[in-house]
């Protein structure tokens, strides 16, 4: 989801509960606040030697074990949004949710998409995948398999 449309969502329904869904099911807990947005860019070389780049929105998630009555509602969090604007420079980014739990390591999660129900705002989140981006310098088929010896070329 880009954050022009996040944005829209948390102005639409500025006092609506804020709930996050991982990939699994779970809820990140409801006293979760966001603690950073920013603009992350990555550049690099994929394995074929092409130079790349990507640029994406975080937010960054946390839950404080002895604050259990924090709330952090859509309005607050689009003012923060609208703060951090000048960071963005004009780019309408995927958005992406930073979070670690006593169980999982710190992972960045792409927003899928929204899912309202009365007074509540839960935003779905999505797994993040490794990938080849140079299959046919590796040998690969545009599906993954292995058509071939890499050679060397990865």
């Amino acid at each position: 989801m880009k954050i022009s449309e996040f944005k829209r969502h948390l102005e639409e329904n500025p006092s609506a509960e804020l709930q996050f869904t991982l990939p699994d099911g779970d809820l990140i807990p409801l006293h979760a606040h966001v603690t950073e947005i920013g603009r992350v860019d990555k550049n690099f070389i994929d394995c074929g030697g092409t130079a790349r780049s990507s640029s994406n929105c975080v937010l960054q998630v946390w839950v404080a074990e002895n604050d259990e009555e924090h709330r952090f509602p859509p309005a607050k969090l689009a003012r923060v949004m609208d703060m951090a604007a000048p960071l963005f420079r004009g780019d309408d980014l995927e958005v992406e949710i930073e979070y670690e739990d006593c169980c999982t390591e710190l992972s960045q999660y792409p927003v899928l998409e929204l899912q309202k129900a009365e007074g509540t705002l839960t935003f779905k989140l999505d797994s993040k995948h490794t990938d080849c981006l140079a299959k046919e310098a590796c040998g690969l088929t545009p599906d993954g398999a292995q058509s071939g010896c890499c050679g060397g070329n990865c």
